[in-house]
């Protein structure tokens, strides 16, 4: 069920009982959606839904410290999904059932993600060559686990069998509550041209929430993904490291609020924040410049002279030459804003 603007866009969605309010999804993506840059996007708004990092099921299910950090999320960050990959059933079950007494509000199973890492213990999007083999998988999580179960898939694993809308039927079959589905094949990788008729064909099947992604990276594209799909939600990805404001104008304009205008002063208060809060994470220079530097060369694109901005950030050796670079780009930038 979804509720729609007075334009005929969704607003909401449901998965089972849980609201996704505004209906703009936070992709999950690894190394990427932690702790401190969900916190970040969370202070700036705009989020239905977010993911933690995707995670290893045969990791997950032995509780180690390292893979809970991974997945650890606030008390008051809800709804939280988790997203697992793997192969073996039993195992992708036992981790759903971490994943559910850790306090997630929905397990998801990746059977979306292209790496190689992931494809080449048959994972991720490497499942849908398995159809039968992954509908194994939903009915095992699907009995591990009382809260809702969704999954992520790709269009298709390569253009001879995009067959997204069969696997996301048998799914919703096999108790699965909602199902995102990126336009992309896995052969695509990052690439392709833009066809999203498997996300409408699968939008006309099932009677579950589907969440378009695939470059929704600000309300125009999240607009077409809506009318070229007729899906319930989109779903950002890449577009939140280059923009991480673009949820919350989504989502206002959806809302049917007044959008946002993001100034200098307000990016380089996120910019500086993030840096910051890596390192109360860390205590130590090295991992949070890594972890900046990791966003920072997708937040300068764009930007007047970005190019040689980014330089500036990503052969920076301290936190002091970093704030000092982010104070006297956005105090430039100011002034050419006064002065156009």
């Amino acid at each position: 069920m979804s509720t729609n603007n007075n334009q005929g866009f969704p607003t909401r969605y449901y998965i089972r009982d849980i609201c996704i309010e505004p209906c703009v999804v936070l992709a999950p993506m690894e190394g990427v959606t932690n702790l401190v840059f969900r916190r970040l996007i969370r202070q700036i708004g705009g989020m239905g839904l977010s993911y933690t990092e995707f995670v290893a099921a045969k990791a997950l299910q032995n509780r180690g410290k390292k893979i809970l950090d991974y997945v650890q999320f606030d008390p008051d960050e809800k709804p939280i999904a988790i997203q697992i990959y793997g192969r073996e059933p039993e195992v992708m079950a036992r981790a759903a059932k971490v994943a559910q007494d850790i306090g997630a509000s929905i397990v998801d199973i990746n059977m979306g993600c292209p790496s190689k890492k992931v494809c080449s213990n048959s994972g991720g999007s490497a499942l849908m060559k398995e159809p039968e083999h992954a509908i194994k998988i939903v009915k095992a999580v699907r009995q591990a686990i009382t809260i809702p179960l969704t999954v992520k898939m790709r269009s298709g694993f390569d253009y001879g069998n995009r067959n997204a809308p069969q696997l996301a039927y048998m799914c919703q079959e096999e108790g699965c509550e909602g199902i995102t589905i990126h336009w992309r094949t896995t052969s695509d990788k990052y690439g392709g041209t833009r066809q999203v008729d498997k996300i409408a064909e699968t939008c006309q099947k099932l009677s579950i929430p589907v969440i378009g992604n695939g470059d929704v990276v600000d309300i125009p594209s999240a607009l077409k993904m809506f009318t070229d799909t007729g899906c319930q939600g989109v779903m950002v990805g890449r577009g939140a490291m280059r923009n991480p404001w673009c949820l919350r104008q989504i989502g206002q304009h959806l809302m049917g609020q007044e959008v946002m205008t993001v100034t200098p002063e307000e990016r380089k208060r996120i910019l500086l924040a993030f840096l910051l809060n890596h390192y109360d994470k860390f205590q130590h220079e090295k991992p949070a410049l890594g972890k900046f530097k990791q966003i920072a060369k997708y937040f300068c694109l764009g930007l007047p002279n970005g190019t040689d901005f980014r330089k500036k950030l990503l052969t920076t050796q301290s936190i002091d030459e970093v704030v000092f670079h982010v104070q006297d780009y956005f105090q430039l930038s100011s002034n050419w804003m006064e002065a156009s």
